[in-house]
């Protein structure tokens, strides 16, 4: 775990705080096993101590994350650029993080881990797909083994299914309840 994503809220001065760390992929598969190959990641939060309970927490990550390609299966190098803004406030005996603007942590903390924040912050930021722009980027013995595992469609038309191009016996009871 990276330290300096441990704050210290109780004993935390009032007024603006600056927090600066690097993460590398170690930070993001501590916790939980991660798609993350590499990472190499500046985070730069502010933290904002407004009363004795209220916090304000902007965050800011910026570099990249290197994944496999869903492809090829090659590195894929990902840009992380993101911010992220977060009200705390200390009241009551349990954590609720039930609104994604305000987070609300008991008021016992002596310490707010926001290092699972930042993971998520910087993991949901990537894009659901994790492929080259272009597949000629993509390893070509890896798409020449795709390729000959390649199944050709049976088209949908009833006139070209028959025997010959395939068509399941399982499926004509079906067909037969179709017809009905």
């Amino acid at each position: 775990m990276v330290d300096a994503l441990k704050l210290k809220i109780k004993t935390l001065p009032f007024g603006i705080h600056a927090v600066e760390c690097h993460l590398d992929e170690s930070f993001f598969n501590t916790a939980e096993q991660t798609e993350v190959r590499l990472a190499d990641v500046d985070v730069a939060m502010q933290v904002t101590r407004k009363s004795e309970n209220t916090y304000r927490l902007e965050i800011a990550c910026h570099g990249t994350v290197t994944v496999p390609c869903d492809r090829c299966l090659d590195n894929l190098d990902l840009p992380v650029d993101v911010d992220y803004s977060l009200n705390v406030e200390q009241m009551g005996n349990e954590l609720d993080d039930s609104n994604d603007e305000l987070l609300i942590v008991p008021s016992e903390w002596r310490e707010l881990d926001v290092a699972p924040l930042v993971r998520d912050t910087v993991l949901l930021a990537l894009p659901m797909m994790h492929c080259h722009d272009n597949e000629e980027d993509c390893n070509p013995d890896m798409l020449e083994v795709l390729d000959s595992h390649l199944v050709e469609a049976v088209p949908d038309d009833e006139d070209n299914q028959s025997e010959t191009t395939g068509t399941d016996p399982r499926w004509e009871a079906l067909k037969k309840l179709k017809e009905q």
